[in-house]
């Protein structure tokens, strides 16, 4: 089994579909993949994180609130001496905002129509997961 990966939906939104995709396609490439629903709040997504002892949290983000809840989540990660936990976004993300979201702690940004396979590739360099395929 890969590495435990949680995937999380923080804030407002409620459209999860993206999400679950990739969510699923982590678990098919051997990851064992935690989704924590939609409408979480940040500190409830880093207590599990916490508590599920994940390598890598995703936060799925469509509602432009990208930068401020990727920076809350490295921020509380760090107050909960947990900053080794890898943070990467996906979702309706501008180009322009993919810089500042590598400032506030994004290992990885995933702008929507992201091919799957990059992001899975991705994760396994973040995870040091070995290659399965």
């Amino acid at each position: 089994m890969g590495a435990r990966i949680l995937i999380a939906k923080p804030g407002l939104d409620g459209h999860d579909r993206g999400a679950k995709i990739v969510a699923r396609s982590l678990r098919d490439a051997g990851f064992e993949v935690v989704f924590t629903g939609i409408r979480q709040r940040v500190p409830d997504i880093v207590a599990t994180a916490v508590q599920e002892d994940v390598a890598l949290i995703g936060l799925s983000i469509l509602s432009g609130a990208h930068i401020a809840l990727t920076t809350r989540t490295v921020e509380v990660l760090r107050a909960a001496r947990a900053g080794d936990i890898a943070v990467v976004v996906g979702g309706a993300i501008p180009a322009s905002d993919i810089r500042r979201l590598h400032k506030a702690g994004a290992a990885a940004v995933y702008p929507t129509g992201t091919p799957l396979d990059e992001i899975v590739t991705d994760i396994r360099r973040l995870t040091a997961a070995p290659d399965r395929s």
